[in-house]
């Protein structure tokens, strides 16, 4: 049986909170040509719906509110531009794709006041065109106004460039940020996981300096320029330039930020690499245990190339992931009950007498907000341009439905006010796609292949309509595309909501009382006077009987 991972007490910083996952793969490494970032937004109290924010002019002088994403503190305002773009998700309507995630970092540089990490994805996507002016533009607001959060990796992507950018603050005392930025190559695929992931810097190559940023002189990496002075000073580093780390100067690893995170960015990478199985011993954190917390081991790389090309359904396919067929899977041993539940209770880990426990944390997971593929198409017609898939609730159990950046409303299911945490709506999709994940928990093997037979119908006729739906807007005027476009995203994601509310009264039904009706051609079968078959009265199986034995009554 597999145990969950045990640890001495006081050894770690709490990990009770790491959300968050995206995938990043570049344009020549993806089946289609396209740059593709898919991001998991995890919280257990984050609300999942579709972001929208129209394009608009603004008059001169006009002010722009900033609230923490996060709590929706008041940060204050800063000046707005002249006009702003068609934002729908984290996506605007040329393309430009932002995610993130947090891994916090050294506290001493945690700061309140300034502009938080969620707003300067959403003012870049306002205010930019491509990746590379986003990252202009994220630096320059916190250069100006100071960085409100914890530390942070960026993905930003436009149709023809894929970056990653790790970024903490200054702490108390100090504007701007300790930040950089790589490229990622074409023909690669990264991934981050609430861990910095980049390292060591280009040192060795041509640079040059434009304010506070340091550029090379190819343009594919960028990073503040007083980032190692910085470091130095603060004591984080003190070695020759040429070893600087920011990871290790910044976010120093701890088991959690291995076993918890790095694990994640492991799991997707084996899926297109058949390298990765000797890294899995730095992954799990094995190495880090068995070295009294010294080495890490064998770090993996920041990026790789994928043994094959990848699809976007691909990596809807890996938002999935449980770490299925591995050590790690969520859906094996004692805590995943008879029926392999991926639901765990409490936090992370729990502590027991004097030891220290840590359960897995998959990139498909139950406190998922809202989670998107986008799809950035340099190679479309504009009218159509990206495809932002998105998705609410567990990715494992939800769909991921074709939304357009260039839409003038979001559909009502995934509309921002309908319903919220605390107030359950039939009209939401995040309520309707909760009542199936949270129904299908407790019996999951049984449930779960139901559910991923009907998330695979819809996904297969949306990849399939693709190119009709390119087709038919290509010759369209601005306005004829915008109008098209909307309705069918909204019809579809309306379509979906009501397919899984019908969904959670099927499985209700079936699985009522731990019993299983019988089905026969999509219907309940009957017996011979019209009422119900008896039901199937599935027994636990035999190894967890083995479990439960001793426990029991017996002869």
């Amino acid at each position: 049986m597999k145990k969950s991972i045990i640890l001495s007490i006081g050894i770690l910083i709490a990990a009770y909170a790491y959300p968050c996952t995206n995938f990043l793969v570049g344009k020549n490494a993806s089946a289609d040509g396209s740059t593709i970032i898919s991001y998991a937004a995890d919280s257990y109290t984050l609300y999942g719906f579709l972001h929208f924010s129209p394009a608009a002019d603004h008059p001169k002088g006009a002010m722009r509110e900033v609230k923490d994403w996060d709590t929706g503190r008041p940060q204050g305002h800063i000046p707005q531009v002249a006009h702003t773009y068609n934002v729908v998700g984290n996506m605007n309507e040329h393309q430009l794709t932002i995610g993130e995630t947090t891994w916090g970092g050294r506290e001493e540089l945690w700061d309140t006041v300034g502009i938080d990490y969620g707003s300067l994805m959403y003012i870049a996507l306002e205010r930019c065109k491509t990746a590379r002016e986003a990252i202009d533009c994220m630096v320059s607001l916190v250069e100006q106004y100071g960085y409100a959060s914890e530390g942070e990796t960026f993905s930003i992507g436009d149709p023809n460039e894929i970056w990653i950018m790790d970024m903490i603050g200054k702490g108390k005392d100090q504007k701007g940020a300790n930040w950089v930025a790589v490229r990622i190559p074409d023909d690669c695929i990264c991934a981050h996981a609430n861990q910095a992931r980049i390292t060591t810097l280009p040192l060795s190559a041509k640079t040059k300096t434009v304010g506070n940023r340091v550029i090379t002189k190819d343009g594919n990496c960028m990073w503040s320029k007083d980032l190692i002075t910085f470091a130095r000073n603060k004591g984080y580093f003190t070695g020759k330039d040429t070893e600087f780390n920011y990871q290790a100067c910044f976010a120093p690893f701890d088991f959690t930020a291995l076993y918890i995170c790095e694990a994640r960015v492991w799991s997707f990478f084996r899926h297109f690499s058949s390298e990765m199985d000797r890294y899995f011993d730095y992954a799990s954190g094995k190495t880090f245990l068995e070295t009294g917390k010294k080495d890490a081991g064998t770090p993996m790389p920041l990026f790789i190339r994928p043994d094959r090309k990848i699809s976007v359904q691909d990596i809807k396919d890996c938002m999935r992931d449980h770490y299925d067929g591995t050590p790690l899977d969520i859906t094996q041993g004692v805590a995943a009950g008879p029926w392999h539940s991926k639901l765990r209770y409490g936090k992370l880990g729990f502590q027991l007498d004097s030891t220290q426990y840590w359960y897995e944390r998959p990139t498909a997971t139950q406190q998922t907000g809202w989670s998107y593929v986008a799809q950035m198409r340099g190679y479309s017609n504009a009218n159509a341009g990206g495809i932002f898939w998105f998705g609410v609730d567990d990715a494992a159990t939800s769909v991921y439905v074709p939304m357009y950046p260039t839409i003038s409303q979001v559909p009502e299911c995934f509309r921002e006010g309908n319903g919220d945490f605390t107030n359950f709506s039939w009209s939401s999709a995040w309520w309707v796609f909760n009542v199936v994940a949270n129904w299908a928990y407790t019996k999951y093997s049984a449930m779960r292949p139901e559910i991923t037979l009907r998330q695979q119908r819809w996904e297969t006729d949306f990849n399939n309509r693709v190119a009709s739906i390119d087709q038919a807007v290509a010759n369209m005027d601005n306005e004829e595309a915008t109008d098209y476009l909307t309705d069918y995203s909204c019809s579809q994601a309306q379509a979906v909501t009501a397919d899984w509310q019908n969904l959670a009264i099927y499985l209700l039904v079936k699985y009522l009382d731990g019993q299983e009706k019988k089905v026969k051609d999509g219907h309940f079968e009957l017996d011979r006077f019209g009422g119900c078959a008896y039901p199937d009265r599935p027994a636990y199986p035999e190894q967890y009987l083995h479990t439960i034995a001793p426990h029991t009554a017996h002869e």
